[in-house]
């Protein structure tokens, strides 16, 4: 392709150049870590602190990218304006980068269906796993209660099957 091009012009005023698109500059800049496509997502998420790793629950209808740079925000401006920021403020811990701290606990379209998944997975991993001590879930909810103790059967921080449970 590279000599077809050349004899092209081989009789012309234009001279051809040629430029790489490999160049030492850009194997020697640090690469940047990627934003998964799961933070692209709107649903209910989980927080992670980086000291005590316990958790914090929340639920967002934008992407997940957004509603961390909130908490973040919250958290560097000295504003507790969420549960998650409130926490690492007055207790003085870590938080970390989104790939590190956010999950995507269940992915959620309907706007409507936030609600109810976010208070079930914080009376989940209330029981199981452990949230803040700033997101208290208050009372529980007995039907919540059965679809838990019917659902969740492993004690690490996933709930195996309650989205199957939720929507059949």
């Amino acid at each position: 392709m590279l000599k077809i091009v050349t004899n092209l012009f081989k009789h012309t005023i234009v001279k051809i150049a040629f430029k790489s698109n490999n160049t030492v500059s850009q194997h020697m800049r640090p690469k940047t870590p990627t934003i998964t496509k799961i933070h692209e997502r709107s649903g209910i998420y989980k927080l992670t602190c980086n000291t005590c790793k316990q958790a914090y629950i929340g639920r967002t209808s934008l992407n997940l990218k957004l509603r961390y740079r909130e908490h973040i925000r919250y958290i560097r401006n000295n504003y507790p304006q969420s549960t998650y920021a409130q926490h690492i403020l007055c207790s003085r811990q870590e938080y970390g980068k989104i790939n590190d701290i956010m999950t995507l606990l269940e992915p959620i379209i309907k706007t409507p269906m936030l609600i109810p998944y976010e208070q079930l997975f914080i009376q989940a991993h209330h029981q199981y796993v452990g949230l803040i001590t700033e997101q208290n879930p208050g009372e529980q909810d007995p039907l919540f209660q059965l679809l838990i103790d019917t659902t969740y059967t492993s004690h690490d921080d996933t709930c195996v099957s309650i989205h199957s449970t939720l929507t059949t």
